[in-house]
């Protein structure tokens, strides 16, 4: 199966490019020269550009495979969302939940990647942090996104593989050799990284494209938010979602504008070269493919059921193709397949937005017991979605009514429903039931990749997984 995805314009200096890819292995190095057309790594952090080229590197490599495409789609796979009809055997493996610790997708997409990122986020940080060349306004801005972008890279693989090795240095061979941190102590260094990088960061979106295209403390806040709801901390998941409510920034978008970039419910995009984003190419099959196959990813028919009669989500995001007469079900949500630069289109890669913080105070509200606060925040996201307010009025059934509703309003999006599934203890229940003869309730968690564990003597496996 090849999938598309779109990289945002890299405005990197040379050397950042050869530091990242340190993380790819541990391997043997030998001391040379600088070649006079590379930047050492200490003066990238002494003038305002270079240090903002550093930074905004990040912003392409979150924009590509591992962090928005591969999560969502295999995310979806190993939930109860996507099924898939190719024959590429790495994918097969996630649509069974069943993936192997030779799966190359997972090691290169859900692990090499993501530490690529905290690479280059720890550079970012050690370097930013010994500056004192840099304006303080921008080093602040730079040095919270750095921080948001280690814990938005850690929160993915403390989901996928539970406890992960914590690196944060910015020497790499301090790194290489790390045993496997609990996945609390991640957890805990998230919500470190979160709640600086929400000190550090200004409320006012930085850079010169207006679309919320780089982070801002309502986008360290809201992340904050579904952090703290992972790890039932109730309380505080309910302020940091307030905050951003009432910030007065955001508010729910009409179901056709959700997804475009000029969206009022959009808290945070990354930028795309062509207006298109990574998702659409994914998840609809372009109508010259569609007639010598089937889409690739198809929603489950089970899926497609979960939808209340009159939810007008399903008409705007989910749509349907028909091959040698079998109707398929696509994700819809974002409509564009193409683009060119004299004429792009209009929709980034959504990563965080306010319908979402909706659902994060209505759930942490149930749990406290609030249950008409819950109620409230449940019915704004119905209401939009063209649905009656919820008859749920106990904690048991509002919580079943929350659930299901983060399963139709989120679906798609950057493995929501997998990660629900897990953090509620419901994955065995629902992915036991919808495939019997392959899960196993240690599946929970992805196997560490056996490649990994052979550079890295200190790695242990997960539960479940013979290497």
């Amino acid at each position: 199966m090849k999938l598309k995805y779109i990289i945002v314009k890299k405005r990197i200096l040379s050397v950042i490019l050869l530091v990242s890819f340190a993380f790819a292995s541990c391997e043997k190095f030998v001391a040379t020269d600088i070649a006079p057309t590379l930047v050492v790594v200490d003066d990238i952090y002494k003038t305002d550009g270079s240090a903002t080229a550093a930074v905004l590197a990040m912003y392409s490599y979150s924009n590509t495979t591992a962090l928005l495409g591969y999560s969502s789609y295999l995310g979806g796979l190993d939930a109860d969302e996507l099924q898939y009809t190719g024959s590429t055997a790495t994918l097969l493996e996630f649509a069974a939940s069943n993936v192997s610790s030779a799966n190359s997708t997972s090691e290169s997409y859900l692990w090499t990647y993501p530490y690529y990122i905290i690479g280059q986020a720890n550079l970012a940080i050690d370097g930013l942090t010994k500056s004192t060349t840099i304006t303080t306004a921008l080093k602040n801005q730079l040095l919270g996104e750095a921080k948001f972008f280690r814990a938005f890279a850690f929160f993915h693989l403390v989901n996928y593989f539970g406890g992960v090795p914590l690196s944060l240095s910015a020497t790499q061979i301090d790194n290489a050799y790390l045993p496997r941190a609990t996945a609390d102590a991640v957890w805990a260094q998230i919500i470190v990284d979160l709640k600086d990088a929400q000190a550090l960061l200004p409320t006012a979106y930085a850079g010169t494209i207006a679309q919320k295209a780089r982070v801002n403390k309502w986008a360290a806040t809201a992340f904050l938010a579904r952090v703290y709801l992972y790890n039932k901390d109730y309380i505080n998941a309910e302020a940091q979602a307030t905050q951003v409510i009432s910030s007065g920034t955001y508010s729910l978008d009409a179901l056709s504008n959700v997804f475009i970039n000029t969206s009022n419910e959009t808290i945070l995009q990354f930028n795309t070269i062509y207006g298109y984003s990574t998702f659409g190419p994914n998840y609809r099959t372009t109508s010259s493919a569609a007639n010598v196959q089937p889409p690739v990813l198809v929603l489950y028919p089970t899926f497609t059921k979960s939808f209340e009669a009159g939810d007008n989500r399903k008409t705007n995001w989910v749509d349907s193709t028909t091959f040698n007469a079998i109707k398929y079900y696509r994700i819809n949500k974002y409509k564009l397949l193409t683009g060119v630069a004299t004429n792009p289109g209009n929709e980034f890669n959504v990563v965080l937005r306010l319908a979402e913080q909706y659902l994060i105070r209505a759930e942490a509200r149930a749990q406290q017991l609030n249950i008409s606060g819950a109620q409230a925040d449940l019915n704004m996201v119905r209401n939009r979605a063209g649905l009656a307010n919820t008859t749920a009025a106990t904690q048991g059934p509002l919580l079943t009514a929350i659930a299901a509703e983060r399963k139709v309003e989120l679906f798609g999006e950057l493995g929501h429903r997998w990660f629900d599934l897990k953090r509620t203890g419901q994955a065995d229940a629902v992915i036991g039931a919808l495939k019997p003869t392959t899960w196993k309730s240690t599946a929970v968690l992805l196997p560490i990749p056996y490649n990994q564990i052979i550079l890295n003597k200190n790695l242990t496996q997960n539960p479940g997984y013979s290497n």
